[in-house]
């Protein structure tokens, strides 16, 4: 595993040359060394501070796929200026990522988990569309650092009370105010509603790559460090899942009824990134083996389906010029063999079987109910929400008549078919081994 972490480093002198090929070649050699070095059977410890467990293994493995697939969609910045800037803003954002999954000790989770927001809030700055992008990465900036400085002030305590911070060897009495201080930070971060504001500016202001490895990976630290959190706070969890499980339930059905409405492509994309994120958190504070199973899963899923989603929202952008509902229309007259993509990702989006998010649909939900009966007409509204703006946005932009506004268009080129299809096969194909992932947790 220190083979894989230098040859990471490799990749520098690879950017330096600014050859866009052979940094994604060397991204697919590490991840299929990682794919065939690790099993999904046994834990890993690289030294005191670094490490992998099963969960970690598949974060990591996630990341690198998102990372290589923003190389992928960001073909088009490599005749840019500043290419080679792109080139180690997603390097170094890549190594926090991997370094946050590999952490054994929390203060060292803490340190690359606050790192990661640098070079994602100078994709944002660096490569975003509107002068809107400032106010979206100060969002992003002090929504994180809200809860950060709690979360730091709670590590030095357990580093204070335990003379250790490594997750599996922390044991103390905790109280309300060290509950909310460990967990604050990964609730914004996945994003609880009522901290979510961030999320939508982040996504509509930054570059389609900011927006892959936003909806990918960065929301997963929330949840995966609510996960960690979970082993030593299990009473609390317990004690206050009432609260957190009643506003996760209303915020995803809020955030259902405001995708119903909306205009903005890409804003309805990040609206549904929190609603399924307030089912991940349900999931969690059911603390329950079908709970946390479920909100594993539906991270991962999520992480595939919503990139996928900003993907085919960006093609349709780069053509019309806007991502409005009002303007793009009957795109299945200009790209027809897209068509199908657009039905995939949204019938995957609500949970269609054949896909990661059915089973962790069905999990979940398991989960829920096992934990109070009355939570199933609300869940049965949720799921009902998830289909209608699914098919709303699926069949607003391939139906209807085509616009006027739209002059030119062009057909999909090979490199946006595979980029999609990348989302997709991992999507579908990796429920087909679903007794995989019932040893993860």
């Amino acid at each position: 595993m220190m083979m894989f972490i230098m040859s990471l480093f490799f990749l520098i002198p690879v950017i330096m040359i600014n050859n866009y090929y052979l940094f994604m070649f060397w991204l697919l050699i590490l991840f299929m060394f990682f794919i065939f070095n690790i099993s999904y059977n046994f834990n890993s410890l690289i030294s005191y501070m670094f490490g992998l467990d099963l969960i970690s293994w598949s974060f990591v493995i996630l990341s690198l796929w998102i990372i290589f697939l923003m190389l992928n969609s960001g073909y088009n910045c490599k005749y840019s200026s500043k290419s080679k800037e792109l080139g180690f803003m997603i390097f170094f954002l890549l190594l926090f990522l991997v370094f946050s999954f590999m952490s054994m000790s929390f203060f060292m989770f803490y340190i690359f988990f606050e790192s990661s927001l640098i070079p994602t809030l100078f994709l944002i700055f660096g490569w975003g569309y509107q002068p809107e992008r400032l106010m979206a990465g100060f969002y992003l900036i002090f929504y994180t650092l809200f809860a950060s400085l709690p979360l730091l002030l709670g590590i030095f305590y357990i580093w204070y009370d335990q003379g250790v911070t490594f997750y599996w060897m922390i044991d103390l009495e905790s109280n309300f105010y060290l509950f909310l201080c460990l967990t604050l930070a990964f609730l914004i971060k996945m994003p609880l509603v009522m901290f979510h504001f961030w999320l939508p500016k982040a996504h509509v202001e930054a570059p389609i790559f900011g927006s892959m490895i936003l909806a990918g990976v960065l929301l997963k630290l929330g949840g995966y460090g609510l996960i960690r959190v979970s082993l030593f706070l299990y009473n609390d969890f317990m004690m206050y899942s009432l609260y957190l499980v009643s506003l996760s339930l209303f915020g995803g059905i809020f955030c259902g009824m405001i995708c119903c409405v909306q205009l903005d492509m890409k804003i309805l994309v990040a609206y549904s990134s929190v609603c399924h994120m307030s089912m991940c958190i349900m999931g969690i504070f059911t603390v329950s083996w079908w709970g946390i199973l479920g909100s594993f899963i539906l991270m991962l899923a999520h992480g595939l389906c919503s990139s996928g989603l900003f993907c085919l929202v960006n093609i349709v952008y780069e053509r019309s010029g806007s991502r409005s509902f009002l303007i793009n229309k009957g795109f299945i007259i200009l790209m027809p063999s897209m068509c199908l993509f657009w039905f995939i990702l949204c019938s995957n989006n609500m949970g269609s079987p054949l896909s990661l998010k059915f089973i962790w649909w069905i999990n979940v939900n398991y989960s829920l109910i096992s934990w109070s009966n009355y939570l199933i007409l609300y869940l049965m509204f949720l799921s009902f929400l998830s289909c209608v703006y699914s098919m709303y946005l699926f069949s607003f932009v391939n139906h209807g008549i085509l616009s006027s506004f739209i002059f030119l268009s062009s057909s999909c080129n090979l490199r946006e078919f595979m980029l999609i299809f990348y989302h997709l096969f991992p999507l579908n194909m990796f429920s087909l081994k679903f007794y995989m992932f019932l040893t993860m947790i």
